[in-house]
């Protein structure tokens, strides 16, 4: 047996692991205990974080407020954290999700979506809670943080550890290679006279001059891009589905008795068309918008805030907006466009079935919108993880080992351009996944710490003379 066949079985274990059942109910399982611990907050609190999110984008001026040159906005940290979730797997995993799962996958993806929140609240919560200064200035914070930090001893320091590694390595997988080859890919479709090596050339220009130009670079683009990006995709899927009104009833019928139809498949076991539902919808709604894998938490420590807990409520309100919204458009641009039999028939997957789907309203325009949508969020996700990436090296090894981190990112570009990457995809979405684990332990440890956070901002926020406090971690252990 050669190495790559061996390699190949190794990671096919691990990635059946990380994103199977066991691991999918603890990611959701996690979810639903920070709900409870923080008294059902993306419900009973949705006046209060979608006034301190979106409203405040256009009333309050301190969410826009850059004046520390080692910090981000409020507003920006949010768009480099949703530049790194948003990203093909909200076009092209969605639709995989249909495929595989059925319509039904859709509403387990909005139900772990709806957990999900929670989860990263407290992400967004515990990063700017335990963040601390670094050297040179910047902030040093994320999940590595808040579990060396947070839970004590030798255990804290493994998971903080632990965390880094697989974040760095991922980073150049899920967040680098795999990106620039969907761009590259989607280019040569359109344009097949554009060599894949012209387009690594330009990628690695324009990748260098927002990753070495640092935080304050990568903050400025994702500002402008994710927006742009996102209002784009927002509004060509919402004209598809539009269009295909009368198909809407059926879709929602087709997602919600697809979810619990206990209907056998091939002779399979009763249920297994919920379960195939269940198992697709959340695991492509944790991969989408990350909750409980603790890369998002190192571009919430990075916020120019005081209070953790606003910082919490932007993580509140990314899930919303990556799952609940970009996903939820790819899903019903396809299922008005046809129904669960022609999907199947089709015999298309991925990015090519949401093609498909934009196609059938604007033919080859829809195509054309849909491929620089993907072609954006897969740039964005390249920008978001570089910074992911360089926190973790930095927190392992320092500031000169971040900065080699940004040269070589930078280079590594060219690879994903010109090579087939499924072994890498593969690699890249097992550690990306087994940054899971050492996160939920902390999450799970740290759940009180979040509930009294959350307790004490509440009850000051009530108060007539409430001001803002800079909390830390100290305030609640």
């Amino acid at each position: 047996m050669d190495f790559i066949t061996r390699l190949t079985q190794i990671v096919s274990a691990v990635q059946g692991f990380v994103w199977g059942p066991v691991m999918l109910l603890l990611l959701v399982g996690c979810g639903v205990w920070l709900t409870f611990r923080t008294g059902f907050l993306q419900v009973t609190r949705l006046r209060l974080w979608w006034n301190a999110t979106i409203v405040s984008i256009f009333k309050d001026k301190n969410v826009h407020d850059k004046s520390d040159q080692h910090s981000l906005s409020q507003f920006q940290a949010l768009t480099t954290a949703l530049a790194a979730t948003v990203g093909t797997g909200n076009v092209a995993g969605v639709a995989t999700a249909i495929v595989a799962g059925g319509p039904g996958a859709v509403f387990w993806m909005w139900l772990s979506a709806f957990f999900g929140m929670c989860t990263k609240y407290s992400e967004a919560l515990l990063a700017v809670l335990f963040r601390y200064k670094a050297p040179d200035g910047s902030w040093m914070g994320g999940a590595m943080v808040y579990l060396e930090r947070g839970v004590k001893g030798w255990l804290g320091k493994l998971l903080g550890g632990l965390f880094c590694v697989f974040a760095c390595l991922a980073s150049f997988g899920i967040g680098n290679m795999t990106q620039v080859n969907s761009i590259a890919g989607s280019i040569t479709r359109l344009v097949p006279a554009i060599p894949a090596w012209a387009i690594g050339v330009v990628l690695v220009v324009i990748t260098g001059l927002v990753v070495l130009g640092g935080l304050k670079r990568i903050g400025s683009v994702t500002e402008a891009l994710v927006p742009f990006m996102a209002l784009l995709y927002i509004l060509g899927g919402l004209v598809v589905i539009i269009s295909n009104g009368e198909n809407l009833g059926r879709a929602f019928n087709e997602i919600f008795s697809q979810a619990f139809s206990l209907r056998a498949v091939g002779g399979g076991a009763l249920g297994i068309v919920m379960m195939q539902a269940m198992r697709f919808g959340v695991a492509r709604g944790v991969f989408s918008n990350e909750a409980g894998l603790g890369s998002a938490s190192m571009a919430h420590a990075t916020a120019n805030v005081k209070e953790p807990v606003k910082q919490g409520l932007w993580g509140v309100f990314e899930v919303f907006a990556d799952t609940l919204v970009v996903c939820t458009i790819t899903a019903l641009s396809i299922l008005t466009s046809f129904d669960s039999a022609t999907i199947q028939q089709m015999g298309l997957d991925g990015a090519e079935l949401s093609m498909a789907a934009f196609g059938s309203v604007y033919g080859i325009v829809g195509e054309v919108v849909l491929a620089i949508s993907l072609c954006l969020f897969a740039y964005s996700t390249v920008i978001g993880w570089s910074y992911y990436g360089n926190r973790a090296i930095t927190f392992l090894l320092g500031l000169k080992a971040g900065k080699i981190y940004n040269v070589v990112f930078t280079i590594v570009v060219m690879g994903g351009c010109l090579s087939g990457l499924q072994l890498v995809w593969d690699i890249a979405d097992a550690l990306n996944g087994l940054m899971a684990i050492p996160n939920l332990i902390g999450l799970l440890l740290l759940s009180g710490v979040v509930a009294r956070a959350t307790k004490d901002y509440i009850s000051r926020r009530k108060s007539p003379g409430y001001v803002e406090l800079a909390r830390t971690y100290k305030d609640f252990i």
